[in-house]
């Protein structure tokens, strides 16, 4: 017997903005200046959310290996996006070797999970492919975000410590490598921090969605389970691929430090 499910109407989405409206009024009373914020964000995800929904509709049923794949590289490019106006830094070049990074790295683990571990059949089956590489994609920009964040600061603040190292004859890569392994480090705290509190502090997105949707519990862990341990692994390549990319960007063929 298939569970019902219980729709959302129109209705029920207006009462929500109740939600944002006691957020905006916090701001005001406090004078928190997130008003705007607040009203865009809102805009913002109703038209993204219905736009992609659409967008998604489409997709899974024309069902075209080529049109999933550019759906993909088009996350991916969204989520460079966003990690350039998270890091500040300008005076290194790092938007393309991330794109590029990230795009064949997540491609692989996104391939492996949904033709290998769930067994999809073709692997970029759009209801499999689609969601699992979105949540690799997006787990993992906010990763790659403090990564380079964490980067940049610590060379441009150890500046001295590394030119000495330089002065001895180290090169780029033995002089900074302490500052690579801390930054990769701090891009992944927040997946293991989730491994840890997982089922105990927090029910997951996608396995809350699944029970709702009228899926057995125990198939829905298992799914969960798969994202879990498929994030961390994403999370540690990407970071490690794109932080190395980067760091490269960050010293001249003489092995200067280049950040001003």
């Amino acid at each position: 017997m298939t569970p019902h499910i219980i729709e959302i109407g129109p209705l029920q989405l207006v009462l929500c903005l109740g939600f944002v409206l006691l957020a905006g009024v916090t701001s005001l009373t406090q004078r928190l200046g997130l008003g705007r914020d607040l009203a865009v964000g809102t805009v913002r995800t109703f038209a993204q959310l219905f736009l992609m929904g659409y967008v998604l509709k489409f997709v899974f049923e024309v069902r075209v290996a080529w049109l999933v794949l550019l759906m993909f590289t088009f996350m991916v490019a969204a989520a460079v996006h966003t990690i350039r106006g998270r890091v500040k830094e300008r005076s290194v070049p790092f938007v393309l070797p991330a794109f590029a990074s990230m795009l064949i790295t997540y491609s692989l683990v996104s391939i492996v999970v949904t033709g290998v571990v769930v067994g999809a059949r073709p692997w970029w089956t759009p209801q499999y492919f689609i969601p699992l590489a979105g949540m690799i994609v997006g787990n993992s920009m906010t990763a790659i975000s403090i990564c380079l964040d964490r980067l940049f600061s610590d060379l441009r603040g150890r500046r001295g410590e590394l030119e000495m190292k330089l002065a001895l004859g180290a090169d780029y890569r033995e002089a900074s490598r302490e500052i690579l392994a801390g930054a990769v480090r701090a891009g992944m705290i927040p997946s293991i921090n989730s491994l840890m509190a997982v089922g105990l502090v927090s029910l997951p997105g996608m396995m809350t969605g699944q029970i709702l949707s009228g899926t057995d519990p125990l198939i829905a862990i298992r799914y969960q389970i798969v994202v879990m341990l498929m994030l961390v692994a994403s999370t540690a390549l990407g970071a490690l691929v794109v932080s190395n990319l980067v760091r490269k960007r960050c010293f001249s063929k003489g092995q200067q430090l280049v950040l001003r």
